[in-house]
């Protein structure tokens, strides 16, 4: 029994206690819950380790530490302790995420040891809707995206990700990461897009984390000669329409504040503002 404070690596036979936390507040940690009820805690499978912080004897709030950086109902006696675990080991992933404050003061302990960061984005306002906008038809055109489609889809996720991160996803290890990552998501049926006359990427979407309480939208993108030109609400209806019905009964996604032409657009579809993220980009 742990009496005191402390954090420690979690093992598999703490995954009931880890859904537990993660439960707590389903819609903003969709992403990390998706993975754990798919990997469990095991970190070769989970692709990170899980660290869960104790409070007499009780597990209170967990830190996700793969490629991101992710802390999760982490109250402020916990993000210092998952500083000071991050601290030690060293810096390995390549993004700090996670609810705003909590995110906020993991950097400011981190940032003397891991800094600087290439970029901070303070505040992305975190969005949910569980209903189909009342006047917005779906785009009839959006479809989910076929497993042999995976030539024509791959240079709109390559585009949209370089747009969005500042970097290219085939920095690195060439990509293998990203396109296994892609790969997953189209052959799970939650790729979804819109191809013009000659197969080419009109707009795009995907459904990224995915549990029985909340899926998160991600990567939605329109080809730079076809913005400006209305689809991009009956696009997100479309793939609304497909999250709501197949996935989970509640539907999220987070934006960068700076983005106002998506905010209005989220908006229009039935999506509100329910709190925010932040991102520190490395």
């Amino acid at each position: 029994m742990l009496t005191q404070t402390t954090t420690r690596v979690l093992e598999p036979s703490d995954l009931d206690a880890a859904l537990a936390v993660l439960d707590r507040e389903p819609v903003t940690n969709a992403f990390v819950a998706s993975r754990v009820q798919v990997a469990g805690l095991d970190p070769w499978r989970l692709g990170g380790e899980m660290w869960g912080w104790y409070e007499d004897g009780m597990l209170r709030s967990l830190c996700y530490a793969g490629a991101n950086l992710v802390p999760i109902c982490a109250t402020p006696r916990a993000v210092r302790g998952f500083a000071d675990r991050a601290r030690r080991a060293g810096r390995r992933c390549s993004s700090i995420v996670g609810p705003a404050e909590a995110t906020a003061q993991l950097w400011r302990l981190l940032q003397p040891n891991w800094g600087p960061a290439r970029e901070v984005r303070t505040h992305q306002p975190l969005m949910v809707t569980d209903r189909l906008p009342a006047d917005i038809a779906p785009d009839p055109y959006v479809r989910r995206i076929r497993k042999d489609e995976m030539e024509t889809i791959m240079p709109a996720c390559i585009a949209m990700f370089t747009e969005e991160v500042g970097v290219s996803p085939l920095a690195g290890d060439g990509g293998l990461l990203y396109q296994a990552r892609v790969a997953e998501l189209v052959g799970s049926g939650r790729s979804f897009a819109r191809l013009d006359q000659n197969g080419k990427v009109v707009f795009k979407a995907e459904i990224g984390a995915a549990t029985t309480q909340a899926c998160q939208i991600q990567g939605v993108w329109i080809a730079p000669e076809y913005r400006g030109q209305g689809l991009a609400a009956p696009g997100m209806a479309a793939v609304l329409r497909y999250a709501l019905a197949d996935v989970a009964p509640v539907a999220s996604l987070y934006v960068n504040d700076f983005n106002t032409a998506a905010r209005a657009t989220y908006r229009r579809v039935g999506f509100q503002e329910v709190g925010a993220f932040m991102s520190v980009l490395f």
